[in-house]
């Protein structure tokens, strides 16, 4: 945070999320920092911008800062703040809440998602390191026969020396998943429409399509946002294209992934995946996936949790700042990217 000494212009604001997220995202000394920045009631947390108790702040707040759970704002909410100029969110996507009466009112937006990217690329990156080294079959192994196993019998071929990973998606997440594997001896291929070859280079990977990707890396980590043509992008034909062995990494979205046919693959055994996102966000109870010793199945923790959460709080205190001071944002939203984004 460079802003040490408060502006001369402290716009109002009002947190607008869960309060059980304002208080997550905010110690001591990241409140105080918003506090310098912004005339803001720190008590005053509004989750239904149609409550009368909030209607008096909402009037004259010249600024939101959001976070999850904060309700969507369309023309109806927009109606009660009539002096908001913009929206700082303190988490990644604005699709929950950023509506189209926000930019027709020219309102501007800015966001904490290449903080909140940061520590899932290194969710990812760990997981990609693990599943490369064989860890989840040769703990499975330990665990069920529990005596000596011969380590090169156990882990075989695998290993991450010039292993062939392969990104789906030049996301924030994608892009910085890529930057934290340079230091190791992988090759990297990148699918992603919209970078060129000579882009994916200075990424450190190499451009290909979908299919050849599938067909050529013995992990895939899935980075694209969630669109219509996203849907299932791993379907059945596109994970049989995968070869025998390999671990499909999952942070993004569950419905880029046909779970009926992940699920059969991987109770053949045939493939590998670790999913913090699955699709139905929570599986069925009776879900092979749960106990199947092929499969790491975490519940949605790979974004910003716990400290971490400081890091987009402060994040998005900077963006007020550089607001209030009149400078354009370090991250701003614009309605077109949104189309291609998460």
């Amino acid at each position: 945070m460079t802003h040490a000494a408060p502006s001369p212009h402290r716009p109002r604001t009002v947190f607008a999320m869960a309060p059980a997220v304002r208080d997550a995202l905010f110690d001591d000394e990241t409140l105080a920092l918003l506090t310098r920045v912004a005339d803001i009631d720190p008590d005053l947390v509004v989750s239904d911008f149609h409550d009368p108790a909030a209607a008096p702040a909402l009037s004259r707040a010249e600024a939101l800062f959001t976070g999850w759970e904060c309700p969507p704002l369309d023309a109806a909410a927009l109606a009660l703040m009539p002096r908001l100029r913009t929206v700082v969110h303190a988490a990644g996507s604005v699709k929950h809440h950023v509506t189209d009466a926000c930019w027709e009112r020219g309102i501007t937006v800015a966001s904490a998602a290449a903080a909140n990217a940061v520590p899932v690329a290194e969710y990812t990156v760990a997981m990609i390191l693990l599943a490369g080294k064989g860890v989840l079959p040769a703990a499975t192994a330990y665990r069920t026969r529990r005596t000596w196993l011969s380590p090169i019998e156990t882990v075989g071929r695998r290993g991450n020396y010039r292993s062939t990973v392969g990104v789906v998606g030049a996301s924030r997440i994608g892009r910085r998943v890529m930057e934290l594997l340079r230091p190791y001896d992988l090759r990297v291929l990148l699918y992603d429409p919209y970078v060129d070859e000579q882009e994916a280079a200075v990424l450190g990977a190499r451009s290909t399509s979908l299919d050849e990707l599938a067909r050529s890396s013995q992990v895939v980590t899935v980075h694209a946002p969630q669109l219509p043509e996203t849907h299932h992008l791993f379907d059945r034909d596109r994970l049989r294209l995968m070869p025998d062995g390999a671990t499909l990494v999952n942070t993004a979205r569950g419905a880029l992934v046909d779970t009926a046919a992940l699920t059969a693959e991987l109770l053949s055994g045939r493939l590998s995946a670790v999913l913090d996102v699955t699709e139905p966000e929570v599986l069925p109870a009776d879900s092979p996936l749960y106990a199947l010793p092929n499969v790491l199945l975490t519940p949605h923790i790979a974004g910003s949790l716990g400290n971490e959460l400081t890091r987009m709080a402060r994040a998005a205190v900077e963006e007020l700042a550089r607001y209030a001071d009149g400078l354009p944002f370090l991250d701003p939203v614009c309605p077109e990217a949104l189309t291609r984004s998460a």
